[in-house]
């Protein structure tokens, strides 16, 4: 097993479980880290915007970090979120990330502040190169406003050696092979979008940081395996009956579908911190009967 091996496979951008009380619920956290790599995933990604990092304090931050790694102890595995309002306050996160014993970063673009190209890449220069540990660039130009291009990565690569990898999540198919060809293997290639897995590994993906696999950890494992493996009328199939509730992944309200479908599914709760609130009414009833409708007609796997 290669050094960065931990980053081909399905990694779940793992949410953040809280109490009644408004607190994290660290017991539940501890045993969804233990379901998810029990089931195949290889690293876990924690304190991305599924986990509702925004809403959280320094001290919850680590209290986060510092249970994943209790729960997933051996070869390391626990990759850390970094994102932060300001430079500074990034870099002092990476480092204890590094001091906590992460295995990597998955370095994301300053909050609010949408910054132009000379901007961001100062920002997530000085992140990757606060430490020693293996970095993963997000690319979210959706969510964050800001775009790296593919020969901004390549100028990346150029200065930062401990840039590895990087989370594709442009949504465009197209910008994986833009990526591949100005770098060859030089850069682990990973899909951000749950809906276009598939996809991307036919152009090149060796990693997929996942959404839906907090509540299908196996149907998520196991449509990589076939995908990657070129089985390609097995993974249809999978795909296809998976696709509706990948496609949860893809809209404004992904952290409050992907918790009701753990929540439906026996493995979560469905429990948001504000300012994000619980679905309800006729949108409740709407994902409800998209996700039931799944799990009614969900394949047994061998």
């Amino acid at each position: 097993m290669t050094e960065l091996a931990f980053m081909d496979g399905v990694m779940p951008a793992i949410t953040t479980p809280f109490t009644a009380q408004d607190t994290i619920d660290r017991d539940f956290l501890d045993h969804h880290a233990r379901t998810l790599t029990a089931a195949g995933c290889s690293a876990i990604v924690a304190l991305g915007s599924l986990g509702e990092v925004a809403t959280l304090s320094a001290d919850e931050r680590r209290s986060v970090l510092q249970t994943l790694l209790h729960a997933t102890p051996g070869p390391r595995r626990v990759i850390a979120g970094i994102a932060a309002l300001g430079t500074a306050d990034a870099v002092a996160q990476a480092r204890q990330a590094e001091q906590l014993g992460c295995a990597g970063l998955m370095v994301l673009p300053p909050y609010v502040y949408s910054t132009d190209a000379r901007e961001m890449q100062a920002h997530v220069e000085a992140v990757i190169a606060a430490t020693a540990l293996p970095c993963i660039l997000y690319n979210n130009p959706i969510a964050y406003r800001t775009d790296f291009t593919p020969e901004q990565v390549a100028a990346l690569c150029e200065r930062q050696t401990n840039l590895v990898a990087i989370k594709e999540s442009s949504a465009d198919v197209r910008r994986v092979s833009a990526i591949r060809a100005l770098l060859g293997e030089r850069l682990k290639l990973l899909m951000g979008v749950d809906d276009l897995i598939v996809e991307g590994i036919g152009v090149g993906v060796s990693g997929w940081i996942a959404g839906l696999v907090n509540a299908l950890p196996h149907e998520s494992v196991r449509l990589f395996e076939l995908a990657r493996a070129g089985r390609v009328d097995e993974a249809r199939r999978l795909y296809e009956w998976f696709l509706p509730l990948l496609r949860l992944d893809t809209v404004p309200k992904f952290v409050q579908l992907i918790k009701l479908t753990q929540q439906m599914v026996g493995l979560g709760s469905a429990r948001v911190r504000a300012p994000r609130l619980a679905l309800e009414g006729d949108e409740l009833r709407r994902a409800e009967a998209v996700i039931r409708r799944a799990l009614e007609t969900r394949p047994a796997l061998d």
